[in-house]
């Protein structure tokens, strides 16, 4: 008797043990996320639906897509594990882009209306994410993953909260965006120096002389 009880016990943690792995609000997925990336997803996810009232989710697969494969129909068996208003990233590595070369690797981003899609900027976030994960550096694939999901997903974050305008103290500094700032900064300033010198300047010395 106490074996068969035994048994049950087993069984019933069989049942049980992928709700513990994954009990993540934010991640209804995590083929290729470790503990740690979740862990940081989780606490952007928190502060964002608490400043925001808007979900943002996360799936990642290891599913082999076909080429074309349609990310958003495939994203309404997980509709009901989603609160409205949300928006889901997808990340699928083995997803097929083309058919020739074999390339693979597709992110997809869907919001569940319109209004919740012009919160962030759609090019921003996937770039944030690909400039990790194809970046050629000592870090393994698995890693470089982990951390193009999150850099992905704290640029998600920080899109909806400058939208709101909110202050996000949870999420990643994006190192490559904060570049591209400072150079749009340092092209203005040399575009108004240039306008200065080969333009204004000379149009206020000839009415000065005049």
């Amino acid at each position: 008797m106490p074996s068969i009880f035994k048994s049950r016990k087993v069984i019933l943690l069989a049942f049980l043990l992928p709700l513990f792995i994954n009990s993540s609000p934010f991640v209804l997925k995590d083929d290729t996320l470790k503990p740690e990336a979740i862990e940081l997803i989780d606490k952007m996810g928190n502060e964002l639906l608490t400043k925001t009232t808007i979900n943002a989710y996360v799936l990642t697969t290891n599913e082999a897509f076909p080429v074309g494969f349609n990310l958003v129909e495939y994203s309404k068996k997980y509709e009901k594990n989603m609160k409205v208003p949300y928006v889901l990233y997808i990340f699928a590595p083995n997803a097929l882009i083309t058919q020739n070369n074999k390339s693979t690797g597709r992110i997809g981003i869907i919001p569940s209306s319109d209004s919740v899609s012009k919160l962030y900027d759609y090019s921003d976030v996937r770039d944030s994410g690909l400039n990790v994960i194809t970046v050629k550096d000592k870090n393994s694939k698995e890693d470089k993953q982990n951390i193009g999901v999150i850099q992905a997903y704290s640029e998600l974050a920080d899109n909806i909260a400058d939208a709101k305008e909110v202050k996000m103290t949870t999420t990643i500094p994006n190192d490559t965006r904060t570049l591209i700032s400072i150079l749009r900064v340092i092209v203005l300033i040399g575009l108004v120096l240039v306008t200065w010198i080969y333009l204004i300047r000379p149009m206020v010395m000839r009415k000065k002389n005049d």
